[in-house]
């Protein structure tokens, strides 16, 4: 066989390639003591399609992101993913339309994620305290 073809050493070892960073970034706000980077692209991304792959998260945040990113009519397809159950990585996969790309989309989807978190937060504490003073005025009677 050519030598070309074939290292000249027969037992080297293989390797999994790092994810590699594509052009698309992401604004990420300084949070002390947080170096790491917890939202990676995966290889293979272009402007209107990628795979993103979060760090310790799973189905919680994985189906009400999806949900969330799917109420963008600029968006085709979304879906998640859960490589392996020992992992705590998520995949999520964005395809939009050609009028927006595929990081807005997970930002956009993001941010109407975070917002309706507050709206929730602000319900059930608007609810809790008026339970609360209820409460208080049963028994005082």
């Amino acid at each position: 066989m050519p030598a070309s073809v074939h290292s000249q050493d027969p037992d080297q070892s293989m390797m999994d390639a790092a994810p590699q960073e594509q052009d698309l970034q992401f604004e990420q706000e300084e949070v002390p003591g947080m170096e790491e980077k917890r939202i990676v692209v995966l290889p293979g991304a272009t402007e209107t399609a990628a795979s993103f792959q979060f760090e310790g998260e799973g189905h919680t945040l994985g189906n009400a992101l999806r949900y969330a990113i799917m109420k963008n009519p600029q968006v085709e397809f979304c879906g998640y993913t859960i490589p392996h159950p020992s992992e705590t990585k998520m995949n999520l996969r964005i395809q939009t339309y050609d009028t927006t790309n595929a990081v807005e989309a997970l930002e956009k989807g993001l941010d109407t994620l975070m917002e309706l978190c507050d709206v929730v937060s602000d319900k059930f504490t608007v609810s809790r305290d008026a339970f609360n003073a209820a409460d208080a005025d049963k028994m005082r009677s």
